[in-house]
């Protein structure tokens, strides 16, 4: 069980907070409240109270001799605050302490998540960027907002996580330990490429040869690195509009840049062209192994065809293992990490598997997980084995976003 000390600040989706509260009282962990005063505009203590099952008393000066708000930060052992307004990251970045929960902030030790919400141009104002570039240097875990509507007409980057994404997000930066702040700091402006989702290689204009990567993970991976402080690009393979809202903005993961490609030539090329002006390279995308060697130009009618049609396939390039082989030869400063779908059956054959593909991929680190009767392709929750070229190693299970989280925390370790 967890101390878990959720702040939260003035602004209209400070409603949502008690979808938090409860998230976590169900998972078994205490929860304190501690609202700004601007908070109490749009939520009342007594709902907080009720749902908590503690008492809310955002007042700095009450209680004195309790000096309440080194209570608070010492024995907090997670501390989140959602949502997070604009005026609340820059008095935080400014090490403004002017009210209980800023003061609280200062003391505390423990993780540190924050889950702004906003309206898009105030996200993106120079000074709000500003303020989370330095918040996420000094160690404060600081989540990209969700793209949707916002309050009124308007529609963008800017809208609070639902509440079981902070929760598992919190959750499992508290899981990578104490010193995740260690995280932004090495991430922190890294240019991180990433692929995502699964390559469709064409038999006709309208049938291809395809796999089940739903691409969940990648743009989970890609939310993750972007709320460690990384600049990132993702390549998506076939993401479906569920999966991404607008394709020109994916509204998931909060990219920097975003490039859609269908085939693994394509993919290649878009890796291959932005291999020289990065500084990490995760490769989460099920790309496919074969290809057709001729598609049909026009649609195959089975009325011209009869019964069977046969295929020639093709071996596609060896993407990873290549830009792997060509780091090495070129000396380009790029950590190349590999995924790889094995259908394993249990974590000791998984680790082998991992093992070996790390060596013949050549890349420094590889993150396996277990396919096998239908896990992982379109699920929300995963398990991996992680390993790096020095032996480093680790599992990790949970939400996809959990992994993504404990994920980049152990790649950022292997690119320092």
């Amino acid at each position: 069980m967890l101390n878990v000390l959720l702040g939260i600040t003035g602004g209209i989706s400070a409603y949502k907070a008690t979808g938090v509260i409860r998230a976590f009282t169900e998972l078994g962990h205490s929860v304190k409240v501690v609202p700004t005063q601007n908070a109490f505009r749009f939520i009342g203590a007594t709902t907080l109270e009720a749902l908590s099952h503690n008492a809310v008393d955002p007042d700095l000066f009450t209680d004195v001799d309790s000096v309440k708000h080194v209570a608070l930060g010492q024995e907090a052992d997670l501390v989140v605050v959602a949502p997070a307004t604009a005026a609340f990251l820059a008095r935080y970045a400014g090490g403004v302490a002017d009210d209980l929960l800023l003061n609280t902030l200062m003391v505390t030790k423990a993780p540190v998540v924050v889950v702004p919400a906003m309206h898009t141009e105030m996200w993106q104002h120079p000074a709000t960027k500003q303020n989370v570039a330095i918040l996420r240097a000094r160690g404060v875990f600081v989540m990209e907002p969700d793209s949707g509507r916002l309050t009124g007409s308007d529609t963008g980057p800017g809208r609070l996580p639902d509440a079981s994404a902070i929760v598992s997000t919190a959750l499992a930066v508290t899981k990578t330990g104490k010193d995740f702040g260690s995280v932004p700091g090495t991430l922190q402006n890294k240019r991180v490429l990433i692929t995502a989702g699964g390559t469709q290689e064409p038999i006709d204009p309208v049938r291809f040869i395809g796999n089940h990567s739903s691409g969940k993970q990648g743009l989970a991976l890609a939310h993750a690195a972007k709320s460690a402080g990384a600049r990132v690009t993702l390549i998506g393979a076939n993401l479906g509009e569920s999966i991404v809202g607008n394709s020109a903005n994916p509204s998931v993961s909060g990219v920097d840049d975003f490039v859609a490609v269908q085939t693994a030539a394509q993919l290649q090329e878009q890796v291959d062209s932005r291999l020289e002006s990065i500084d990490v390279l995760i490769m989460a995308a099920a790309v496919s192994d074969f290809r057709v060697e001729h598609p049909i130009t026009e649609k195959i009618k089975r009325s011209d065809i009869g019964h069977e049609l046969e295929l020639k396939l093709v071996a596609n390039p060896d993407i990873l293992a290549g830009v792997s082989q060509r780091v090495a030869q070129s000396g380009l400063p790029v950590t190349v990490v590999g995924f790889a779908a094995e259908t394993a059956g249990n974590h000791e054959r998984l680790a082998a598997l991992a093992a070996v593909k790390l060596e013949s991929k050549k890349c420094h680190a590889l993150i396996a997980n277990d396919v096998a009767q239908g896990a992982v392709f379109g699920q929300d929750h995963n398990s991996v084995y992680m390993i790096s070229k020095s032996g480093e190693h680790r599992l990790s299970s949970g939400t996809k976003l959990e992994v993504a989280v404990d994920t980049i925390a152990f790649i950022a370790s292997v690119a320092e």
